[in-house]
C-alpha cells in the first residue's frame, strides 16, 4: 500500500524475466511496487510473491497507444506520488508485425509506448521529486533511419530490436537535458548480456548471464544513493560507457522526438 514517505515504483513488464525480479528487490527495499502486465492472473500471480504485497497493477497491451493512455489515467488518478518509473517491457519479432495504431511492433513496444507513458505521466514524477526514470535499453544499439523508421523497405528482427533500444537511450539523453534542474533524473543502461529470460531463450538460445546479474544493475540506477541527481548517462551494467554514436547527435535526437510526437498524435489526444 502507498502510505506516508513510501516511495513508490512503477515498473513495465514486471510479471516476467527482469522486470519481476526488478519489482521484488525494490519491494523488499521498502517501495511500493505498481506492477505491469498483459495479463490479469499474471500479474496477481506476480503480486503475490512481492514482500508486503504489490501496492496495485495494471494490465495493458503496450503494442496500443490508446491502452498506454489509459494506464497513465488510472497512474496519475489513483496515486499521490511516483518516485521511479522504470520502462523495462520489450519484445523481439522474428518477423515485421505492425501495432493497432500500424507502426512497426518492436519500435512501438520497446521505444514508442514508454515515450508516451513516460511524457503522461511527468507530471506526477516531478511532484514527486527527487524521482527517476530508467529506461532498460541494450548493448545492441543500431542507427535509426529517418527515411524508414517502421522499416517497411527492409526487415530483419535484431536490427528493429537495436534500432528500438538506441531510441530509448536517445530518448533519456534528450528528456534529461529537458528536466534539468527538476529534480527528476533519466537514464538508461544495457543491464547484462543474454540474460536468463523467455525472451532470450525464444530469440538467442542459450543465455550467457542471470537474471540476478541484470536486476542488480538496474535497481542500483533506480535506487542507489552514490547516483543522486546523475541524469542523461547510459551504463551497461554498474558501469557508466558509451552509447551508439547517434545517442550524441543533437539534431538526430531532436529529429527522433519530432517523429515520436508526431506518431503519438498530440500527447493530449485521447487522455
Amino acid at each position: 500500500m502507498e502510505a506516508g514517505n513510501t516511495k513508490t515504483a512503477l515498473v513495465t513488464g514486471s510479471t516476467d524475466g527482469l522486470g519481476r525480479g526488478v519489482a521484488r528487490e525494490l519491494a523488499r527495499r521498502g517501495y511500493a511496487v505498481i506492477l505491469h502486465g498483459r495479463s490479469e492472473a499474471r500479474c496477481e500471480e506476480a503480486a503475490a510473491e512481492l514482500p508486503g504485497g504489490a501496492a496495485g497493477y495494471l494490465v495493458a497491451d503496450l503494442s496500443s497507444l490508446g491502452e498506454v493512455r489509459k494506464m497513465a489515467r488510472e497512474v496519475l488518478a489513483g496515486r499521490e506520488r511516483l518516485d521511479l518509473l522504470v520502462n523495462n517491457a520489450g519484445v523481439i519479432s522474428r518477423e515485421r508485425r505492425e501495432s493497432r495504431e500500424g507502426f512497426e511492433l518492436t519500435f512501438a513496444v520497446n521505444y514508442l509506448s514508454h515515450f508516451l507513458l513516460t511524457l503522461l505521466l511527468l507530471p506526477l514524477l516531478r511532484r514527486s521529486a527527487p524521482a527517476r526514470v530508467v529506461n532498460v535499453a541494450s548493448a545492441a544499439q543500431s542507427p535509426i533511419d529517418f527515411e524508414d523508421p517502421m522499416m517497411e523497405r527492409s526487415y530483419s528482427p535484431m536490427e528493429a530490436y537495436a534500432r528500438s533500444k538506441l531510441a530509448q537511450v536517445m530518448f533519456s539523453f534528450a528528456l534529461a537535458g529537458r528536466l534539468s534542474g527538476t529534480g527528476v533524473c533519466v537514464n538508461a543502461l544495457h543491464p547484462a548480456s543474454l540474460m536468463d529470460t523467455k525472451m532470450v531463450r525464444e530469440s538467442f538460445g542459450r543465455p550467457m548471464s542471470s537474471v540476478e546479474e541484470g536486476v542488480r544493475a538496474v535497481v542500483r540506477l533506480a535506487a542507489s544513493s552514490e547516483l543522486v541527481g546523475v541524469s542523461g548517462r547510459y551504463f551497461e551494467g554498474t558501469r557508466e560507457a558509451r552509447a551508439h554514436p547517434q545517442a550524441y547527435d543533437p539534431a538526430a535526437r531532436e529529429r527522433l522526438w519530432e517523429l515520436s510526437e508526431g506518431l503519438c498524435g498530440a500527447l493530449d489526444a485521447g487522455r
